[in-house]
């Protein structure tokens, strides 16, 4: 059964997640550390539930998801794992970054990149792969249709969704990724969103004014 870990960090308050099972073995989800002591927050949880990190996982390379992405490589030796049209997006993040005031560590660049289908596993879990563009050109979200919880990105949240005016954001795609691969899935997923609290399928389904 997965368990979940939820940070929260960067001047974008942008939400982190540590996915890990009762193998000991874990996926660490869109790493936003931006300090020492963010670092040193991950670092001690994995040290503290004796986990060992075996993926890293990209949902979309907006600069706010990508900041920890080195220093994951650096202490665990993984590379980031996305769907290769973020690639360029990720490509860009040193030329703006000194422009918002954001120090960046440049992340490495996969191996292998995610299709739009499929799956990845960690310990005895699978997550499957759900694309869902819109916000960014090739988001993806990570699904445990076991476990009934997705790691949604910047795709869809608690009463809102995510931003369509950034490079490579297209609002009508948008709305058609959460309508036709989010909303069809069961009611009691639990979202777990890019930025603010957690929420559910059938309560975005019934409250977000966005789908009224």
């Amino acid at each position: 059964m997965i368990k979940v870990q939820i940070f929260s960090w960067n001047p974008y308050q942008e939400n982190s997640y540590v996915f890990y099972d009762e193998t000991g073995e874990c996926a660490i989800i869109d790493p936003g550390m931006y300090s020492g002591e963010d670092e040193n927050r991950l670092v001690s949880f994995i040290r503290q539930e004796k986990l060992t990190p075996v993926l890293l996982l990209n949902t979309h390379c907006h600069i706010d998801h990508v900041l920890g992405n080195k220093f994951v490589h650096d202490v665990y030796g993984l590379l980031p794992q996305f769907h290769e049209g973020e690639a360029a997006l990720l490509a860009a993040v040193p030329a703006y970054a000194p422009e918002m005031g954001i120090r960046y560590e440049v992340s490495p660049m996969p191996e292998t990149f995610l299709p739009e289908s499929g799956s990845v596993t960690f310990g005895g879990s699978t997550l499957d792969l759900i694309f869902a563009p819109g916000h960014s050109p090739a988001h993806l979200c990570f699904y445990s249709k076991a476990d009934k919880v997705l790691a949604g990105g910047d795709v869809l949240f608690r009463g809102s969704i995510g931003r369509a005016d950034l490079p490579g954001g297209n609002y009508d795609q948008l709305i058609n990724s959460i309508e036709t691969q989010l909303f069809t899935l069961p009611g009691d997923v639990v979202v777990y969103p890019g930025h603010g609290p957690e929420t559910t399928i059938a309560y975005e389904k019934r409250h977000n004014p966005f789908f009224r």
